[in-house]
């Protein structure tokens, strides 16, 4: 649940904010990203603990990249973070309408997606801390789409109050994660779209598959959902255009029901296949994930408990239609026990 905060500390903070937005707004939106790209830089050099986790993040998942690679790679995705929360979160509601759209919007190859959105045939949207996550559910709302989306409440009120009411400004409608489960079956039951930022650690209980070689905790609930209403999955991003306020939105998975229905275990293949779709889209551009996230936080109970992976897990694993020798061997290698790491 979300923290709670003193009263001083909840208005100091929204003032703020409010008063950063407002001078903001007196200058060109390209301006202001190039000031939040440097306060990203000067934060990548005074935040040693944020800077060497994202380090440590690209590292691991790009193992052949040198340092000077991953180095650069946590720098730019820093500066991405504080471009997203200081110019895009603020500028978006102001440029992006069903008017203007195109002049900073791109719609990529997403032929189904978009046939299902015509049609008004519910789906599940997932996409990862990449690009620019909020944008997706905001312009499904702006092109007569309304998402209903699932997000964490923040800590401040005030600044949570305002915050949903620019993310709901064009339609979209936001569910906090506390005791979600029963809006949402009552709104696919309904034929309605609903969205999740998939790639959040689910902790100690939640379902272990493959992200960047090392295994990850993500949530059932999305493959549950899925599997109980017979609805595809679909894997979008929106990713910055040569580094202006400009995005392209596509698809980089569509997972349907028949492609899960014969699996071994549907749960972890879903599970595991959009997770490999998340992956896709920070393939494309890796310097626009947010890699200060801890994704990789809990770890499986086989390994809590100083023990290799078993051997159902492997074969689950080998089970997978794209799964290779060579990613197998380096997965079980990274599942070493807590003790000898």
């Amino acid at each position: 649940m979300a923290k709670n905060q003193s009263a001083i500390v909840n208005w100091s903070q929204y003032l703020s904010l409010r008063a950063l937005s407002g001078f903001m707004h007196c200058f060109d939106v390209q301006q202001n990203l190039s000031t939040a790209a440097s306060v990203g830089s000067l934060y990548y050099r005074l935040s040693k603990r944020h800077r060497e986790r994202a380090e440590n993040n690209i590292a691991l998942s790009f193992p052949d990249w040198s340092h000077q690679q991953v180095q650069d790679i946590a720098h730019r995705s820093i500066q991405s973070m504080f471009q997203l929360i200081l110019v895009d979160a603020l500028v978006t509601p102001r440029c992006i309408t069903q008017s203007s759209w195109p002049s900073y919007i791109r719609i990529g190859d997403m032929p189904r997606t978009v046939e299902r959105l015509i049609r008004k045939q519910p789906a599940i949207f997932i996409t990862g801390h990449c690009g620019n996550w909020e944008l997706l559910g905001y312009c499904l709302a702006v092109f007569g789409y309304p998402l209903n989306a699932l997000a964490r409440p923040l800590d401040n009120p005030l600044l949570n109050r305002w915050v949903m009411g620019i993310r709901q400004e064009r339609g979209m409608r936001i569910i906090t994660k506390w005791g979600a489960a029963p809006i949402l079956q009552k709104m696919l039951e309904d034929g309605e779209w609903i969205g999740f930022i998939a790639d959040q650690n689910a902790g100690d209980q939640g379902l272990f598959v493959p992200f960047f070689g090392r295994m990850a905790s993500s949530y059932k609930s999305i493959g549950l959902l899925a599997m109980r209403y017979n609805i595809p999955i679909v894997a979008g991003v929106a990713h910055r255009i040569n580094g202006r306020f400009e995005y392209e939105l596509s698809c980089t998975d569509y997972i349907t029901p028949e492609d899960w229905q014969n699996q071994p275990d549907p749960l972890f293949y879903i599970t595991t296949r959009y997770n490999r779709a998340m992956e896709q889209m920070i393939l494309k551009a890796p310097e626009q994930y947010l890699w200060v996230h801890r994704r990789w936080k809990s770890r499986p109970r086989y390994e809590r408990q100083g023990k290799p992976m078993p051997k159902r897990m492997i074969d689950k694993l080998r089970s997978l239609p794209w799964m290779t020798p060579s990613e197998l061997d380096l997965i079980v290698d990274r599942s070493c026990p807590v003790e000898s790491k």
